[in-house]
């Protein structure tokens, strides 16, 4: 038989469990709050912005696509390229045990465009450029410049938030076309070398295969992407406290947190446009 004492000891614990749970759950919800308010405040100053004497900015817009897009193509399309020879690989060897290893086509045209090329698009997009916002505005909230350009009169979601989420609502669609593009290109190579398909039978095969639902699917996914990227970067960095200790784990949370919703993202609308 338990003590009263142990009794009581377990009690307190699970009250305790509960109750940072409790304030996880509550702490979650006023994040995802805080970002959608940002957003909105977003589209609000790239609208109303020049009426009130604030445009948001063309060549910080174009800054921050440089260094979110131009900068991150190279690695995009190398991982994407690498992905679509993997696919065709493992799809090849799935299908020669039942002797269809000619309808890799279709398997790798599907995966690639309406899953591969947006997930790993996004996942080297948060990695690089996510952590980096979180990072930036992290030191400029310990630095207390944010709080300088209040009292200066410059709204700060005006010439932090918009620029990047902008840009990488632009960039982020435009990179994931791309790496489809690279990766069935890489998968063609592939299916070329160990079948003897051509390319030009490839690419018709994918196009008689593919409709612009499968295209408008993966390109919407990554538009969500990049705003969860830079919503996620935004809030974690103005979060911090601590020092570089605390820009250090907010840029760490921030990365985890944005490949997380984009991961759990993906999975939903696989969920939902497949029934």
């Amino acid at each position: 038989m338990d003590s009263p004492k142990t009794k009581s000891g377990l009690s307190q614990a699970l009250l305790k469990a509960v109750e940072r749970l409790g304030q996880g759950v509550i702490a979650g919800v006023a994040e995802i709050g805080q970002a959608s308010l940002l957003g909105a405040e977003s589209l609000y100053w790239l609208v109303v912005g020049r009426f009130r004497g604030q445009p948001v900015r063309l060549s910080a817009i174009i800054e921050q696509a440089m260094e979110m897009g131009i900068r991150a193509l190279p690695i995009v399309l190398v991982m994407n390229f690498t992905i679509g020879m993997m696919l065709a690989i493992q799809g090849i060897y799935s299908l020669r045990m039942f002797g269809a290893e000619q309808q890799v086509v279709l398997g790798v045209a599907f995966s690639v465009v309406r899953e591969f090329a947006p997930l790993i698009t996004g996942i080297l997009v948060a990695g690089r450029s996510g952590s980096a916002i979180a990072a930036r505005l992290g030191t400029m909230t310990i630095n207390q410049e944010i709080d300088a350009l209040t009292v200066m009169g410059i709204v700060p979601v005006r010439t932090l938030v918009a620029p990047p989420l902008i840009a990488a609502l632009v960039m982020v669609p435009l990179m994931t076309f791309l790496g489809m593009l690279v990766a069935l290109l890489g998968a063609s190579l592939t299916v070329r070398i160990d079948l003897g398909m051509s390319l030009s039978a490839f690419f018709h095969q994918t196009l008689d295969i593919l409709r612009l639902i499968d295209l408008t699917h993966g390109l919407g996914k990554s538009a969500l992407f990049a705003l969860q990227i830079v919503l996620i970067g935004v809030v974690n960095g103005v979060s911090v406290s601590g020092g570089a200790e605390g820009v250090g784990k907010m840029t760490t949370r921030s990365v985890v947190q944005a490949i997380s919703a984009i991961i759990v993202t993906d999975m939903v609308f696989a969920f939902i446009l497949t029934r």
